[in-house]
């Protein structure tokens, strides 16, 4: 790698863009991870809106794709819609 002064701004921003992401990416697979283990319909509607909206933002800004997000969407409002 050059050690051009640019090159050295180019890694501690990726380094920190990388944690942040990895963060965002972690509390959102732990947001779906809970609205799937919801077994309540009024806990569920709750949460959905929630967890719609942090996968839209993070698809927006590219944590994860849009069409992940989509399918996320998608697979929590049937499981929300099936619960008694």
């Amino acid at each position: 790698m050059a050690n051009h002064k640019s090159a050295l701004k180019r890694v501690r921003q990726a380094e920190k863009r990388r944690l942040h992401n990895r963060y965002y990416a972690k509390t959102m697979r732990n947001a779906v991870r809970k609205l799937r283990a919801t077994t309540e319909k009024a806990a569920a509607v709750e949460l959905l809106p929630k967890v719609t909206a942090m996968l839209d933002k993070l698809a927006k800004k590219n944590v994860i794709h849009k069409n992940k997000a989509a399918n996320l969407k998608s697979k929590l409002a049937l499981h929300v819609n099936k619960l008694a």
